[in-house]
């Protein structure tokens, strides 16, 4: 009952939030130009859509991602957290 409350609760809190489901590097979310800005889709280990704006990837090689080529390819905001996984923002 518990559980049910908290899941409404934060629901409430985040209307954008989407189910938590991992898409395979070979399903694609996202672009070619982001995908060739965040290093090729070799280097991706997963893609995850966790709002309706945001994007989480994480990748096999952190250095090769490419900021500006990001925000060329339209992604207004990005942030690198450790162990190779960014979270893009994808629309306003």
């Amino acid at each position: 009952m518990f559980e049910k409350l908290q899941r409404a609760f934060w629901k409430a809190l985040t209307p954008d939030l989407i189910a938590e489901t991992v898409v395979a590097p070979t399903q694609n979310l996202l672009s070619a130009e982001v995908l060739s800005a965040l290093g090729g889709a070799d280097n991706l280990k997963s893609q995850q859509r966790v709002a309706l704006t945001r994007v989480r990837v994480q990748l096999q090689d952190g250095a090769k991602l490419d900021t500006a080529a990001l925000k060329a390819a339209g992604v207004p905001g990005v942030m690198m957290l450790t162990g190779g996984v960014v979270h893009l923002l994808t629309g306003l």
